[in-house]
């Protein structure tokens, strides 16, 4: 867990991530509209105006409903179905806590960078949709519209998500049946996310954790002398055969996102990891599945 910065050097991440957001947000648009064209909108039966389908009347059914003139075209009663329209709101959240900003090459972007990004995507994409987004933890209320990316970045550089100090999700009290995705790399111990999950889940609120590491925090491919450097004041390690600690390490990874992804389990949510040499679409479109496949969120 993140020990607490001085004012000085959460200026510094602040200042750096601002530095980056112009070309992040054109980055999360371009990620965007890539996903968009490649998936089409969530239309699901509900209240609302616009028609949708036909499909075959069974007893039970509203009468108000049948569509007489269909119906006259064959030897089977059609009801007309309309599409939902109701806008849903999803809360997102991501780590720009000091651990975030590493890299490990140059051509890599940093953890907090790829986050960010992921972010401003999910919510150009949903407001597209047609769907309220906010920042969990920011004050300002959910919002939608063209400039919803905009928006947020401008929230992430001055709200509370830009402040550079959180490594945790911060405990807002959010609306009952609400959705929200928490993106970080989930470095501090399971047991720190569970009341925070816990509580969510306890009003009715599913989530969806997105773990981001960098590739050499996936396969530890260091050899020989090795000095570490915590980003969060942890000091530092100097290792004479790094290599010796791999399969350990790699043991403890695996433990670790085990014990993430059965809390997510447990508490109605879901898991998954993106590692920041990967392209920016597919973890994009995996989000957006996973909201469009909630039964509930497309009720």
């Amino acid at each position: 867990m993140a020990l607490e910065l001085t004012a000085d050097r959460a200026n510094a991440e602040s200042a750096g991530i601002a530095g980056r957001l112009p070309p992040l947000l054109i980055a999360a648009e371009r990620i965007a509209a890539t996903v968009v064209q490649g998936v089409h909108g969530r239309r699901r039966v509900g209240a609302g105006d616009v028609f949708w389908q036909h499909r075959p009347y069974y007893p039970g059914d509203e009468l108000r409903r049948l569509d007489w003139r269909q119906s006259a075209k064959s030897d089977k009663v059609y009801l007309r179905q309309m599409e939902w329209s109701a806008a849903q709101t999803v809360y997102l959240w991501c780590d720009l806590s000091p651990s975030m900003d590493y890299a490990s090459a140059r051509d890599l972007p940093t953890k907090a960078e790829r986050a960010a990004v992921l972010l401003l995507a999910l919510a150009d994409v949903l407001s597209r949709a047609g769907e309220r987004v906010a920042l969990l933890g920011d004050p300002e209320p959910p919002i939608s519209g063209r400039t919803v990316a905009e928006r947020l970045a401008d929230r992430l550089l001055h709200g509370a998500q830009g402040k550079g100090e959180q490594s945790l999700p911060p405990p807002a009290l959010l609306p009952a049946h609400a959705h929200a995705v928490l993106i970080g790399d989930f470095f501090s111990p399971a047991t720190a996310f569970r009341d925070t999950i816990e509580r969510f889940a306890a009003r009715d609120i599913r989530g969806h954790l997105l773990q981001v590491l960098d590739p050499a925090e996936v396969a530890m491919p260091f050899l020989g002398r090795v000095r570490f450097r915590g980003l969060e004041r942890e000091g530092e390690i100097l290792m004479s055969r790094v290599e010796t600690v791999r399969d350990a390490y790699l043991g403890k990874l695996a433990q670790h996102q085990d014990q993430l992804r059965e809390l997510a389990r447990h508490a109605g949510w879901s898991f998954s990891t993106h590692t920041t040499d990967a392209p920016g679409a597919p973890a994009l479109l995996a989000l957006y599945q996973w909201l469009a496949a909630d039964k509930r969120f497309r009720q």
